[in-house]
């Protein structure tokens, strides 16, 4: 019979030493972290801007806008195909940003002086059509026709003058303006392209009163014509018709 094997002693086992313990120190008792959760707030997104609708451009806004231009033709800051560019821009132009970009390198407007009593009307234009101004109407102090490749007709002889000097500042553009003055007014030009046309009542002009009221036209023609002529009032046919 085989003989049972001895059991076998187990020696007890001797943890080493802490470093806590080792310094005279009680071991420090960590306590377990908790994480807070973390909580994401909602996202909100801003509704897209909408541009604003850039405003129309209106009929006073259009007359307002050829008249710089013709202002800044007349000193020279302008040449002619440049003139010619922004001058049909400004005519077709819906919206007011396209007319403020046309005179943007411009000198501003000229401010009109503060009146409390309402005026007539002080400019007239033509985009390849034609101005006409006839029978009894009120003539500002400064009246401006412009004409772009059509014709102007501008009848004086029953008009009201409103004030004792009345000027004219009228720009022909590959166009034709005839300026009717009545008998007993002194009439004065300068400009480019401005002439004036033979008539009987011319003689008396040298015998008016110091007085008298006056007609000064001052005009700008660009392969065209200004004419003025004294006539009295009564049927006067028009050029080309």
């Amino acid at each position: 019979m085989a003989t049972p094997e001895p059991p076998v002693r187990q020696e007890p086992v001797t943890q080493e030493p802490t470093p806590h313990e080792v310094a005279g120190q009680k071991p420090v008792m960590q306590e377990p972290v908790t994480q807070e959760p973390v909580t994401q707030e909602p996202v909100t997104q801003e509704p897209a801007r909408q541009q604003p609708v850039p405003l129309r451009a209106s009929d006073q806004d259009r007359d307002e806008a050829t008249v710089r231009l013709q202002v800044a033709f007349a000193e020279g800051r302008l040449d002619d195909a440049e003139f010619d560019r922004r001058m049909r821009a400004a005519l077709t132009a819906v919206t007011r940003p396209e007319l403020d970009m046309l005179c943007a390198d411009l000198p501003a407007a000229a401010a009109p002086p503060a009146t409390g009593l309402p005026k007539p009307g002080q400019r007239a234009i033509a985009y390849k059509s034609s101005i006409r101004r006839g029978g009894r109407w009120r003539v500002p102090g400064r009246f401006v026709p412009v004409v772009y490749k059509g014709s102007g007709w501008i009848d004086l002889r029953a008009a009201e003058l409103t004030e004792p000097v009345t000027t004219i500042v009228a720009i022909a553009y590959k166009s034709r303006i005839d300026i009717l003055i009545p008998p007993g007014v002194r009439v004065e030009m300068d400009g480019f392209g401005v002439s004036k046309g033979w008539s009987a009542e011319e003689a008396l002009e040298s015998l008016l009163p110091a007085n008298a009221p006056v007609v000064h036209v001052r005009g700008i023609a660009y392969k065209g014509t200004i004419e003025t002529r004294t006539t009295p009032p009564g049927p006067e046919r028009e050029i080309g018709r």
